[in-house]
């Protein structure tokens, strides 16, 4: 059985990060030619262009070559990140869900800053729910705004060929919105 990863890291500054290892950027492969992956990088020797440094293989089919791709993303959320403690007293405070019916406040929050509209309409009250948000704002997805929880929860997480977001990232995503969240509060 073969078994896809698909792993997003993200860092306050990923130059920074990247500069410490030389990766090999990935590559998508649009019509009959290459470009640069935005986030992808590989770890492990691939074979790349000379001049462009990028890889010569689609990242999808180096993917079922047996490569490994990591995403490496910036997220200017964590600048406000002290430390590990910081993050983890942060990540344990249940946030005030009440603030979600503020569009002033909302503007200012990772991913879902330009859907007001889906959050006024849902007002989430847990992480799940501000995960199946995060999913719904995906055009994928889409189609489920307006729907209850329920026919929400059923649907949500299952496979399509539109772009989506899968379960374990649109989580890791509430969460990242949830530190942003007490981080806003605490500065009030």
């Amino acid at each position: 059985m073969k078994i896809n990863f698909d792993v997003d890291i993200d860092m306050a500054n990923r130059d920074k990060f990247l500069e410490l290892f030389d990766p090999i950027p990935a590559s998508i492969k649009r019509e009959q030619s290459y470009e640069k992956h935005n986030t992808g990088v590989y770890f492990q020797p691939i074979p790349s262009f000379p001049l462009e440094g990028y890889s010569t293989i689609d990242h999808k089919e180096a993917e079922d070559m047996g490569y490994f791709k990591v995403d490496v993303l910036n997220n200017s959320v964590y600048k406000d990140i002290i430390d590990e403690a910081h993050l983890d007293s942060l990540l344990a405070k249940e946030p005030m869900w009440e603030l979600f019916e503020h569009e002033d406040i909302v503007k200012q929050l990772f991913h879902v800053g330009n859907h007001y509209d889906i959050i006024k309409q849902h007002q989430p009250k847990n992480v799940e729910q501000l995960a199946m948000i995060l999913a719904m704002i995906r055009p994928g997805k889409r189609y489920l705004v307006g729907n209850s929880w329920d026919i929400i929860e059923k649907e949500v997480w299952e496979r399509t060929d539109d772009y989506f977001f899968k379960k374990s990232h649109a989580i890791g995503y509430a969460m990242v919105i949830i530190v942003q969240l007490n981080l806003l509060v605490g500065k009030v």
